[in-house]
């Protein structure tokens, strides 16, 4: 591959943000404190809009809360994976996060399971968006790297 200005050697190599779309901030971050996640800001950009990023503690990737508001965004509002799974959260502890999950009473869609990559199990947050908790230890990607 070419090396130059417009090689792709010099596009960026991280994804900061993943938006999510949800139908109201506080009922989200709410949510998403109660499982573990810290907000990491909350910026006020007037006319009800809101600046709302959230991550697992010590994560990189953070997730942005943009609240829906045209009738195409609240009807994408738990479907952004098309009703599959499409956020993947890893742990080093799988036992306590999982529990951590259950006390929030999140819908937990069969009991966990071991598989090639690891320790998964599939749950829903409260609008419906498909999530893996998985044991980092086994992930996919450190199994790629063997």
């Amino acid at each position: 591959m070419p090396e130059g200005p417009d090689s792709l050697a010099d596009m960026p190599k991280r994804i900061a943000h993943v938006s999510l779309l949800v139908p109201d901030y506080d009922e989200a971050l709410a949510f998403f404190t109660r499982i573990g996640f810290e907000c990491r800001e909350d910026t006020d950009l007037g006319n009800g809009k809101r600046w709302v990023r959230i991550a697992p503690r010590n994560a990189d990737t953070e997730i942005l809360l943009a609240r829906a508001v045209s009738s195409e965004q609240i009807a994408a509002i738990g479907r952004q994976g098309g009703g599959r799974v499409w956020l993947f959260l890893e742990t080093n502890d799988f036992e306590a996060d999982y529990r951590q999950l259950q006390r929030a009473g999140v819908c937990i869609e069969a009991p966990p399971r071991d598989e090639a990559y690891g320790r998964v199990v599939v749950w829903s947050d409260p609008w419906g968006n498909r999530w893996d908790l998985i044991d980092k230890r086994g992930s996919d990607r450190d199994i790629a790297r063997e």
